[in-house]
């Protein structure tokens, strides 16, 4: 690619959800060990490295169709409300929050926050970033593919933390 042909405000946007995402990967290994080391237990790990892939993909995916582009603005600020929803779900969470499913038995369901509107906000917002995301660049079929593969993946993911969250404690 030819550097010189790259925007620099869809560099940044790109940066800022890559610094993101793996900034969110150590705080949620953070928060699973503690959790772990509290007595809680991981349900239905099989299905997460598909999760893992995915998004993976989807980042490789935007940083080799979308440095050149030009953003499209009104969805940057789609985006950006986006943001705010998850820092609102990770403040609800605090160190609750991980990417995986961990149950730590005895500790009651969290409902205040954006959980006393919606069932699971996070896999709202994280849909909607997967949506937008790539629109904010023009990549229509793009944004369609992972938004379809995303919905495939969090009916596995929801049916298995709604069984692990409702079993008996």
């Amino acid at each position: 690619m030819d550097t010189a042909a790259f925007n620099p405000l869809s560099v940044a946007l790109l940066l800022f959800v890559t610094v993101q995402r793996l900034g969110e990967l150590a705080l949620a290994r953070h928060n699973t060990r503690r959790l772990l080391a509290r007595g809680a237990f991981e349900a239905a790990p099989e299905h997460y490295s598909l999760i893992v892939l995915l998004h993976a993909a989807w980042l490789i995916g935007l940083w080799l169709l979308a440095p050149s582009r030009e953003p499209i603005l009104p969805l940057v600020a789609i985006y950006a409300i986006l943001q705010a929803a998850r820092l609102w779900v990770l403040a609800t969470l605090g160190e609750r929050w991980t990417t995986r499913i961990i149950v730590l038995p005895g500790a009651p369901l969290v409902q205040s926050g954006p959980y006393r509107f919606v069932s699971h906000p996070n896999y709202w917002v994280v849909s909607g970033e997967i949506l937008i995301l790539p629109l904010v660049f023009g990549l229509v079929t793009f944004a369609i593919i992972f938004t379809v593969l995303n919905a495939a993946l969090l009916t596995i993911r929801v049916r298995a933390e709604e069984k692990a969250l409702h079993q008996p404690r």
